[in-house]
């Protein structure tokens, strides 16, 4: 691989301020830091399980509530991986994983479409992780798919307990993107779209 794929992107609002560094073709090296220790926990699924590297630096309105915080690091993620994948030559494009852990189990699709796009199907058994809000996961995704111009597909196929859940969808968001993003020898240097462009 010729040119490393990484990314650095700097967002700041009124409401949050966000820095986020990635490496596509990492080793699962992370820095996590968004003041919302479960989006971390679930960010270092992405990690580990994507072999993305992540550094993420983010201060928010969090004596309001976790929502733009957790919405902003999803759209800033996606902004970084957007950059990151650059032109899309040579990606395989799709990626997919079924991912369980005890009871639960989920499944993810992607593409990079160059669509926003999400089908997010999570019948989460109960409102609240911890003091986390489990409303707040569609808005990570939803960021995320806004600025990474990729379509997404999430389906929690079954499960009891909701931490379980949510870690299978991140897990397999990880493994998906994983796929998704790699770089296909077979079609190096080409866009892979009959139409040319993604």
């Amino acid at each position: 691989m010729s040119t490393p794929r990484i990314a650095e992107v700097v967002r700041n609002t009124n409401e949050t301020q966000i820095r986020c560094a990635i490496n596509l073709d990492g080793s699962g090296k992370q820095n996590l830091n968004t003041g919302v220790p479960f989006l971390d926990h679930m960010l270092d699924q992405i990690v580990r399980h994507g072999l993305i590297d992540i550094d993420i630096q983010a201060t928010g309105d969090l004596h309001i509530d976790a929502h733009h915080t957790v919405e902003d690091v999803g759209i800033t993620l996606g902004m970084a991986v957007a950059k990151a994948v650059g032109d899309k030559k040579g990606l395989r494009r799709y990626g997919h994983a079924y991912v369980p852990l005890d009871e639960a189990l989920s499944r993810v699709v992607i593409d990079f479409s160059g669509r926003p796009g999400i089908e997010f199907h999570v019948p989460f058994t109960r409102s609240m992780i911890g003091n986390f809000d489990v409303d707040l996961v569609h808005e990570f995704f939803q960021g995320f798919v806004n600025h990474a111009l990729i379509t997404l597909h999430i389906d929690n196929l079954r499960g009891v307990n909701a931490h379980h859940q949510c870690e299978t969808v991140f897990k397999a968001f990880g493994r998906a993107l994983r796929m998704a993003a790699e770089l296909d020898p077979r079609a190096a240097g080409t866009i892979p779209s009959t139409k040319g462009s993604l």
